[in-house]
Protein backbone atom coordinates (compact mmCIF):
# COMPACT_ATOMS: atom_id res chain seq x y z
CA UNK A 1 0.00 0.00 0.00
CA UNK A 2 1.14 3.65 -1.10
CA UNK A 3 2.99 5.51 2.23
CA UNK A 4 3.78 2.10 3.75
CA UNK A 5 7.39 1.25 4.64
CA UNK A 6 9.44 -1.82 6.13
CA UNK A 7 11.16 -1.21 9.51
CA UNK A 8 13.24 -4.19 11.34
CA UNK A 9 11.65 -5.66 14.16
CA UNK A 10 14.75 -5.47 16.25
CA UNK A 11 14.39 -1.57 15.87
CA UNK A 12 10.96 -1.90 17.27
CA UNK A 13 11.51 -3.61 20.16
CA UNK A 14 14.77 -2.28 21.35
CA UNK A 15 12.58 1.69 20.51
CA UNK A 16 10.34 0.10 23.13
CA UNK A 17 12.50 -1.49 25.56
CA UNK A 18 14.67 2.03 25.39
CA UNK A 19 11.22 4.06 26.26
CA UNK A 20 11.11 1.88 29.56
CA UNK A 21 8.26 -0.48 28.13
CA UNK A 22 7.55 -3.92 28.88
CA UNK A 23 7.44 -5.30 25.37
CA UNK A 24 4.17 -7.76 26.05
CA UNK A 25 2.10 -4.62 28.48
CA UNK A 26 3.28 -2.21 25.24
CA UNK A 27 1.45 -4.57 22.53
CA UNK A 28 -1.50 -5.59 24.39
CA UNK A 29 -1.90 -1.49 24.93
CA UNK A 30 -0.80 -0.54 20.94
CA UNK A 31 -1.28 -4.27 19.05
CA UNK A 32 -1.13 -1.90 15.65
CA UNK A 33 2.45 -2.72 16.65
CA UNK A 34 2.59 -6.24 17.20
CA UNK A 35 1.53 -6.43 13.31
CA UNK A 36 4.28 -4.47 12.44
CA UNK A 37 6.52 -6.92 14.58
CA UNK A 38 4.98 -9.68 13.02
CA UNK A 39 5.01 -8.15 9.63
CA UNK A 40 1.95 -9.03 9.30
CA UNK A 41 1.13 -5.08 8.52
CA UNK A 42 3.58 -2.68 7.65
CA UNK A 43 2.78 1.24 9.36
CA UNK A 44 2.63 4.60 7.48
CA UNK A 45 5.27 7.25 8.34
CA UNK A 46 2.05 9.17 10.42
CA UNK A 47 2.23 5.64 12.80
CA UNK A 48 5.71 5.87 12.84
CA UNK A 49 5.65 9.78 13.45
CA UNK A 50 3.25 9.00 16.61
CA UNK A 51 5.14 6.07 17.47
CA UNK A 52 8.77 8.12 17.54
CA UNK A 53 7.09 10.43 19.86
CA UNK A 54 5.39 7.85 22.03
CA UNK A 55 8.79 6.76 22.87
CA UNK A 56 10.68 9.98 22.80
CA UNK A 57 12.76 8.28 19.95
CA UNK A 58 14.31 10.72 16.86
CA UNK A 59 12.69 9.70 14.00
CA UNK A 60 15.13 8.89 11.99
CA UNK A 61 16.29 5.92 14.53
CA UNK A 62 13.48 3.83 13.13
CA UNK A 63 14.47 3.35 9.86
CA UNK A 64 18.72 2.03 11.22
CA UNK A 65 19.66 -0.94 10.38
CA UNK A 66 20.30 -1.74 13.74
CA UNK A 67 19.89 -0.37 17.03
CA UNK A 68 22.51 2.70 17.88
CA UNK A 69 25.15 2.38 20.66
CA UNK A 70 23.81 4.51 23.27
CA UNK A 71 26.25 5.50 26.14
CA UNK A 72 27.63 8.30 27.73
CA UNK A 73 31.34 9.84 27.59
CA UNK A 74 31.94 9.44 31.11
CA UNK A 75 31.62 7.44 33.82
CA UNK A 76 27.85 7.54 36.32
CA UNK A 77 28.85 6.11 39.60
CA UNK A 78 26.40 4.38 41.45
CA UNK A 79 27.02 4.43 45.50
CA UNK A 80 27.77 0.69 46.18
CA UNK A 81 28.02 -0.16 42.73
CA UNK A 82 30.34 0.11 39.30
CA UNK A 83 30.81 3.14 37.70
CA UNK A 84 28.62 2.61 34.16
CA UNK A 85 28.09 4.44 30.86
CA UNK A 86 24.78 3.50 30.57
CA UNK A 87 22.21 5.12 31.81
CA UNK A 88 18.01 5.41 31.56
CA UNK A 89 16.76 7.08 28.82
CA UNK A 90 15.32 9.97 30.82
CA UNK A 91 18.66 10.76 32.29
CA UNK A 92 20.02 10.01 28.55
CA UNK A 93 18.17 12.55 26.82
CA UNK A 94 18.94 15.33 29.73
CA UNK A 95 22.37 14.78 29.08
CA UNK A 96 21.88 15.18 25.29
CA UNK A 97 19.89 18.20 26.17
CA UNK A 98 23.01 19.79 28.14
CA UNK A 99 26.26 18.71 26.07
CA UNK A 100 24.57 20.24 23.00
CA UNK A 101 24.02 23.63 25.09
CA UNK A 102 27.38 23.21 26.10
CA UNK A 103 29.05 22.80 22.50
CA UNK A 104 26.82 25.77 21.36
CA UNK A 105 28.25 28.02 24.18
CA UNK A 106 31.77 26.84 23.63
CA UNK A 107 32.15 27.95 19.91
CA UNK A 108 30.51 31.03 20.87
CA UNK A 109 32.71 31.78 23.75
CA UNK A 110 35.82 30.88 21.32
CA UNK A 111 34.66 33.05 18.85
CA UNK A 112 34.72 35.78 21.22
CA UNK A 113 38.48 35.21 22.12
CA UNK A 114 37.19 34.33 25.65
CA UNK A 115 39.52 32.82 27.93
CA UNK A 116 39.75 28.80 29.87
CA UNK A 117 38.74 28.72 32.83
CA UNK A 118 41.67 28.25 35.08
CA UNK A 119 40.32 26.30 37.84
CA UNK A 120 39.31 23.85 36.11
CA UNK A 121 41.54 20.72 36.07
CA UNK A 122 43.48 22.57 38.88
CA UNK A 123 43.73 19.77 41.33
CA UNK A 124 44.66 15.83 40.96
CA UNK A 125 42.81 13.44 42.86
CA UNK A 126 45.88 13.35 44.81
CA UNK A 127 45.30 16.67 46.14
CA UNK A 128 44.62 17.74 49.71
CA UNK A 129 40.60 17.81 50.28
CA UNK A 130 41.85 21.21 52.52
CA UNK A 131 43.77 22.80 49.51
CA UNK A 132 40.55 22.32 47.25
CA UNK A 133 38.36 23.42 49.60
CA UNK A 134 40.82 26.73 50.43
CA UNK A 135 41.31 27.21 46.34
CA UNK A 136 37.05 27.13 45.38
CA UNK A 137 36.22 29.44 48.75
CA UNK A 138 39.55 32.23 46.76
CA UNK A 139 37.83 31.78 43.63
CA UNK A 140 34.11 32.40 44.42
CA UNK A 141 35.31 34.51 47.03
CA UNK A 142 33.54 33.72 49.60
CA UNK A 143 34.65 32.84 53.93
CA UNK A 144 34.63 29.68 55.89
CA UNK A 145 31.42 29.93 57.44
CA UNK A 146 29.65 32.18 54.47
CA UNK A 147 26.34 29.89 54.73
CA UNK A 148 25.71 31.04 58.20
CA UNK A 149 24.80 34.55 57.08
CA UNK A 150 21.46 32.95 55.27
CA UNK A 151 18.15 32.56 57.01
CA UNK A 152 17.53 28.87 55.50
CA UNK A 153 19.44 26.09 53.41
CA UNK A 154 17.81 27.37 50.26
CA UNK A 155 18.76 30.95 50.51
CA UNK A 156 22.15 29.68 50.94
CA UNK A 157 21.68 27.15 47.90
CA UNK A 158 20.44 30.80 45.75
CA UNK A 159 23.51 32.82 47.14
CA UNK A 160 26.03 29.74 46.02
CA UNK A 161 24.46 28.99 42.40
CA UNK A 162 25.02 32.69 42.35
CA UNK A 163 28.37 32.66 42.64
CA UNK A 164 29.09 29.35 41.16
CA UNK A 165 27.74 30.85 38.17
CA UNK A 166 29.67 34.11 38.50
CA UNK A 167 32.91 32.50 37.51
CA UNK A 168 31.47 30.75 34.39
CA UNK A 169 29.95 27.90 35.30
CA UNK A 170 26.87 27.05 33.91
CA UNK A 171 23.79 25.35 36.48
CA UNK A 172 21.08 23.82 35.88
CA UNK A 173 18.35 22.47 38.12
CA UNK A 174 15.61 20.52 36.77
CA UNK A 175 13.70 17.14 37.85
CA UNK A 176 12.23 16.65 34.67
CA UNK A 177 13.75 16.07 30.74
CA UNK A 178 13.63 19.46 29.65
CA UNK A 179 9.95 21.19 30.45
CA UNK A 180 8.41 17.50 30.30
CA UNK A 181 6.96 17.15 33.22
CA UNK A 182 5.93 13.43 32.29
CA UNK A 183 9.33 12.45 31.40
CA UNK A 184 10.70 12.67 35.73
CA UNK A 185 14.38 11.94 36.65
CA UNK A 186 14.07 9.64 39.89
CA UNK A 187 16.42 11.25 42.25
CA UNK A 188 17.59 7.24 43.24
CA UNK A 189 18.62 6.84 40.22
CA UNK A 190 20.01 10.47 39.59
CA UNK A 191 21.41 12.83 41.78
CA UNK A 192 23.65 15.22 39.60
CA UNK A 193 25.95 15.18 36.90
CA UNK A 194 28.97 17.71 36.07
CA UNK A 195 29.84 18.15 31.89
CA UNK A 196 33.64 19.77 32.96
CA UNK A 197 35.57 21.58 30.14
CA UNK A 198 38.21 24.24 30.18
CA UNK A 199 35.72 26.90 28.73
CA UNK A 200 32.44 26.44 30.35
CA UNK A 201 31.95 23.51 32.49
CA UNK A 202 27.91 22.45 33.36
CA UNK A 203 26.48 21.30 36.48
CA UNK A 204 23.08 19.15 36.60
CA UNK A 205 21.70 19.37 39.85
CA UNK A 206 18.18 17.13 40.28
CA UNK A 207 15.80 19.62 41.29
CA UNK A 208 13.21 16.71 42.31
CA UNK A 209 15.91 16.45 45.87
CA UNK A 210 15.51 17.79 48.67
CA UNK A 211 16.83 21.32 48.82
CA UNK A 212 19.62 20.50 51.18
CA UNK A 213 21.07 17.57 49.53
CA UNK A 214 20.97 19.77 46.35
CA UNK A 215 23.20 21.87 47.95
CA UNK A 216 25.88 19.16 48.93
CA UNK A 217 25.42 17.36 45.09
CA UNK A 218 26.07 21.37 43.96
CA UNK A 219 29.49 21.13 46.16
CA UNK A 220 29.92 17.55 45.21
CA UNK A 221 29.83 18.91 41.31
CA UNK A 222 32.24 22.03 41.96
CA UNK A 223 34.64 19.63 43.33
CA UNK A 224 34.75 17.77 39.62
CA UNK A 225 35.52 20.78 37.89
CA UNK A 226 38.45 21.77 40.14
CA UNK A 227 39.76 17.84 39.41
CA UNK A 228 38.66 18.20 35.69
CA UNK A 229 36.49 14.88 35.56
CA UNK A 230 33.24 14.40 33.84
CA UNK A 231 31.08 12.46 36.25
CA UNK A 232 27.35 11.15 37.23
CA UNK A 233 26.18 10.23 40.25
CA UNK A 234 23.00 8.61 42.76
CA UNK A 235 24.96 9.11 46.05
CA UNK A 236 22.70 6.83 47.63
CA UNK A 237 21.67 7.59 51.29
CA UNK A 238 24.15 10.46 50.23
CA UNK A 239 27.28 8.43 50.43
CA UNK A 240 29.63 8.08 47.12
CA UNK A 241 30.79 5.32 45.05
CA UNK A 242 33.74 3.45 45.78
CA UNK A 243 36.17 5.38 43.93
CA UNK A 244 39.07 7.65 44.63
CA UNK A 245 37.81 10.75 42.80
CA UNK A 246 34.29 10.32 43.97
CA UNK A 247 35.43 10.17 47.58
CA UNK A 248 37.42 12.68 47.76
CA UNK A 249 34.66 15.17 45.92
CA UNK A 250 32.23 14.01 48.63
CA UNK A 251 34.97 15.46 51.16
CA UNK A 252 35.25 18.01 49.51
CA UNK A 253 31.58 19.16 49.65
CA UNK A 254 31.13 18.02 53.59
CA UNK A 255 33.90 20.16 54.35
CA UNK A 256 33.16 23.11 52.07
CA UNK A 257 29.84 23.19 53.78
CA UNK A 258 30.19 22.32 57.55
CA UNK A 259 34.54 22.97 58.46
CA UNK A 260 35.76 20.26 60.72
CA UNK A 261 36.67 22.48 62.99
CA UNK A 262 33.85 25.03 63.34
CA UNK A 263 31.15 21.27 63.66
CA UNK A 264 33.74 19.71 66.39
CA UNK A 265 34.06 23.05 68.57
CA UNK A 266 29.87 23.11 68.77
CA UNK A 267 29.51 19.29 69.05
CA UNK A 268 30.28 19.06 72.55
CA UNK A 269 27.20 21.37 72.99
CA UNK A 270 24.67 20.20 70.80
CA UNK A 271 24.16 17.82 69.41
CA UNK A 272 20.68 17.54 67.41
CA UNK A 273 20.77 17.57 64.25
CA UNK A 274 18.01 19.67 63.30
CA UNK A 275 19.34 22.81 65.34
CA UNK A 276 22.94 22.26 63.91
CA UNK A 277 21.26 22.08 60.71
CA UNK A 278 20.15 25.79 61.80
CA UNK A 279 23.48 26.71 62.72
CA UNK A 280 25.25 26.01 59.04
CA UNK A 281 22.39 26.40 57.00
CA UNK A 282 22.46 23.11 55.65
CA UNK A 283 20.09 20.19 55.71
CA UNK A 284 19.59 18.04 59.09
CA UNK A 285 20.98 14.75 56.80
CA UNK A 286 24.40 17.11 55.87
CA UNK A 287 24.93 17.57 59.74
CA UNK A 288 24.19 13.57 60.04
CA UNK A 289 26.50 12.79 57.41
CA UNK A 290 29.40 15.25 58.92
CA UNK A 291 29.27 13.44 62.18
CA UNK A 292 29.24 10.32 60.67
CA UNK A 293 32.59 10.91 58.83
CA UNK A 294 34.38 12.73 62.07
CA UNK A 295 33.42 9.87 63.98
CA UNK A 296 30.88 11.11 66.49
CA UNK A 297 27.78 9.08 65.11
CA UNK A 298 27.42 5.31 64.03
CA UNK A 299 26.61 4.46 60.34
CA UNK A 300 23.08 2.54 62.12
CA UNK A 301 22.23 6.17 63.77
CA UNK A 302 23.02 7.64 60.18
CA UNK A 303 21.13 5.59 58.31
CA UNK A 304 17.62 5.59 60.37
CA UNK A 305 17.88 9.51 60.57
CA UNK A 306 18.82 10.07 56.79
CA UNK A 307 15.90 7.05 56.04
CA UNK A 308 13.38 8.98 58.18
CA UNK A 309 14.11 12.31 56.88
CA UNK A 310 14.10 11.43 53.52
CA UNK A 311 10.58 9.63 53.79
CA UNK A 312 9.44 13.04 55.57
CA UNK A 313 10.21 15.10 52.78
CA UNK A 314 8.93 12.80 50.21
CA UNK A 315 5.36 12.97 52.25
CA UNK A 316 5.36 16.75 52.37
CA UNK A 317 6.43 16.74 48.87
CA UNK A 318 2.89 14.78 47.75
CA UNK A 319 1.16 17.04 50.29
CA UNK A 320 1.95 20.10 48.17
CA UNK A 321 1.25 18.77 44.56
CA UNK A 322 2.76 20.34 41.90
CA UNK A 323 2.58 23.82 40.19
CA UNK A 324 4.66 26.57 41.08
CA UNK A 325 5.42 29.82 38.69
CA UNK A 326 6.71 28.54 35.19
CA UNK A 327 8.87 31.42 34.83
CA UNK A 328 10.74 30.92 37.65
CA UNK A 329 10.80 27.27 37.07
CA UNK A 330 12.06 27.50 33.42
CA UNK A 331 15.20 30.52 34.43
CA UNK A 332 16.40 27.63 37.01
CA UNK A 333 16.24 24.89 34.60
CA UNK A 334 18.03 26.92 31.95
CA UNK A 335 20.29 28.76 34.12
CA UNK A 336 19.88 32.87 33.92
CA UNK A 337 23.48 32.70 32.83
CA UNK A 338 23.39 30.42 29.95
CA UNK A 339 20.23 32.61 29.01
CA UNK A 340 21.67 35.42 29.13
CA UNK A 341 24.32 34.59 26.35
CA UNK A 342 21.80 33.26 24.14
CA UNK A 343 19.85 36.56 24.42
CA UNK A 344 23.20 38.42 23.21
CA UNK A 345 23.92 36.05 20.90
CA UNK A 346 19.99 36.72 19.05
CA UNK A 347 20.68 40.38 19.39
CA UNK A 348 23.96 39.94 17.94
CA UNK A 349 22.29 38.15 14.72
CA UNK A 350 24.60 35.28 15.42
CA UNK A 351 21.94 32.75 16.42
CA UNK A 352 18.50 32.80 14.62
CA UNK A 353 15.56 32.84 17.06
CA UNK A 354 14.43 29.51 16.01
CA UNK A 355 17.59 27.97 17.22
CA UNK A 356 17.53 29.99 20.21
CA UNK A 357 13.81 28.28 20.78
CA UNK A 358 15.39 25.20 20.37
CA UNK A 359 18.39 25.41 22.68
CA UNK A 360 16.18 26.29 25.55
CA UNK A 361 13.28 24.53 24.98
CA UNK A 362 11.22 28.03 24.82
CA UNK A 363 9.57 28.92 21.98
CA UNK A 364 7.49 32.38 20.25
CA UNK A 365 6.23 33.93 22.86
CA UNK A 366 7.01 31.87 25.78
CA UNK A 367 10.77 32.93 24.92
CA UNK A 368 9.98 36.17 24.22
CA UNK A 369 8.50 36.72 27.78
CA UNK A 370 10.97 35.28 29.69
CA UNK A 371 14.06 36.93 28.45
CA UNK A 372 12.18 40.60 28.62
CA UNK A 373 10.24 40.28 31.84
CA UNK A 374 11.86 37.61 33.89
CA UNK A 375 15.75 36.96 33.00
CA UNK A 376 17.16 40.47 33.76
Amino acid sequence: MKGEININPDILTWAIARAGYDLQEFLLKNPKVEYWLEKIKTPTVKQLEDLANKLHLPFGYLFLPEPPNETISFPFFRTGGVATKKVSLNVYDTILILQRRQDWLTDYLLENEEQPLSFVGKFNNSASCDSIVEDIRRTLTIEKDWAREYPNFEGALNYLTSKIEETGIIVNFNGVVGNNTHRPIPVEECRGFVLVNKMVPFLFVNAADAKAAQLFTLVHELAHVWLGESAGFDNQNLLPANDPVEKLCDQVAAEFLVPHASFLQVWPEEKDFRKLSKIFKVSPIVIARRALDLNKITKEIFFQFYNNYMEGVRRKKESQGSGGDFYATSKKRISPHFATYVDQAVKQNRLLYRDAYKITGLKGNTYENFVTQHLY
